[in-house]
C-alpha cells in the first residue's frame, strides 16, 4: 500500500476515537459551536527504548512522509526522552514521539519490555502501519498493575501498544474562545473532566505555548486474566504565541508536557 499522510492520519483518528469516546464528541461540539473546521496541532505517540524498536523505529514512517526532526526533550522524573517532527506542509500536524527509558527501571520492569521487543516480528517493525498497530503481545492485568506502580506511562504503553496517545486541537483556529481557561470551562460545563495537574492550563504566553487536556476515558480492556476498566487516551488543546521574530512558536515545553503525560493516570 502506498504511504500517504491522508491514509495514515485517517487510520490513526479512526483507531483513536475507538479508545477515546470523548474525542469525537468534543470535536463535533467544537465544530458546531465555532462554525468551522477544527485544526489539529499535533499527534503524540509512546514507545520504549530498545535497540530493536524505540523512537528511532517509530519515527521512520513520518520521515518517509517528509517530516523532519525539530526538537528533543528530556523528562528526568518520568524517565522519558522525546522528539517532535514537523512537515513543510503546515496543514499537516506536528508529531511528538516519546520513549520510556526502560534501563532506569527495575529488572522485572525491564524484562516485560524486553520480552515484548523480542517477540515483535520484522514485518511489524517495518510496516508503516506500526504507529496504529496496537499490541502484539499477550497482556495480563496483574502485570499492568505492577508496571503502573513504577510508571503509569509504561503501564499505558503495555496495555495499548502502538497508537495515537492523543490528538490536539489547535486553539488558535477556534474563534469563540478568548483563552484556554474559557475553553476548559466550556468543556467542563459539557461534563468533560480536565487534567488539573500543575493547573488546568500549563505553560504561559512568556513560554509561547499554553496547553490543557481532558483526562483519559476509562474503557474496558481485555487482559488474559479478565476485562478491566483502565484509562485510555485523552484530547489536548494547544494555544501558540508569536515569538519576538513574529513567527508562531512550533516547539514544546518540557515542564508542561510532563504534566500533560498525567492525563492517562487514574483519576
Amino acid at each position: 500500500m502506498t504511504i500517504t499522510s491522508e491514509i495514515l492520519f485517517d487510520n490513526l483518528w479512526k483507531q483513536y476515537i475507538t479508545l477515546n469516546h470523548s474525542a469525537q464528541k468534543i470535536h463535533n461540539l467544537l465544530s458546531q459551536y465555532c462554525n468551522g473546521e477544527i485544526f489539529n496541532d499535533h499527534v503524540a505517540f509512546r514507545t520504549f527504548k530498545h535497540p530493536k524498536l524505540g523512537l528511532q523505529h517509530l519515527q521512520t514512517t513520518f520521515l518517509k512522509l517528509g517530516y523532519q526532526e525539530c526538537g528533543d526533550y528530556h523528562f528526568e522524573a518520568k524517565k522519558l526522552y522525546a522528539k517532535h517532527y514537523e512537515h513543510a506542509d503546515k496543514n499537516l500536524p506536528k508529531i511528538f514521539i516519546s520513549e520510556l527509558l526502560t534501563e532506569n527501571f527495575s529488572n522485572e520492569f525491564q524484562q516485560v519490555f524486553n520480552s515484548i521487543a523480542k517477540d515483535l516480528k520484522p514485518d511489524v517493525l517495518n510496516d508503516y502501519g506500526i504507529s496504529y498497530s496496537g499490541t502484539h503481545w499477550i497482556k495480563s492485568y496483574s502485570i499492568y498493575k505492577k508496571l503502573y506502580n513504577e510508571s503509569p506511562y509504561g503501564a499505558w504503553l503495555y496495555a495499548f501498544g502502538f497508537c495515537a496517545n492523543h490528538f490536539t486541537v489547535y486553539f488558535n483556529s477556534l474563534d469563540k474562545f478568548s483563552d484556554l481557561t474559557e475553553l476548559n470551562e466550556f468543556l467542563k460545563k459539557n461534563e468533560f473532566i480536565m487534567n488539573a495537574s500543575g493547573g488546568e492550563v500549563k505553560g504561559s504566553p512568556e513560554l509561547f505555548l499554553e496547553q490543557s487536556s481532558t483526562m483519559a476515558n476509562e474503557i474496558d480492556v481485555k487482559f488474559s486474566d479478565g476485562t478491566f476498566k483502565i484509562p485510555s487516551c485523552y484530547y489536548e488543546f494547544a494555544k501558540r504565541y508569536p515569538m519576538p521574530n513574529g513567527e508562531i512558536y512550533q516547539g514544546f515545553v518540557a515542564d508542561s508536557a510532563d504534566k500533560i503525560f498525567e492525563s492517562t493516570n487514574k483519576s
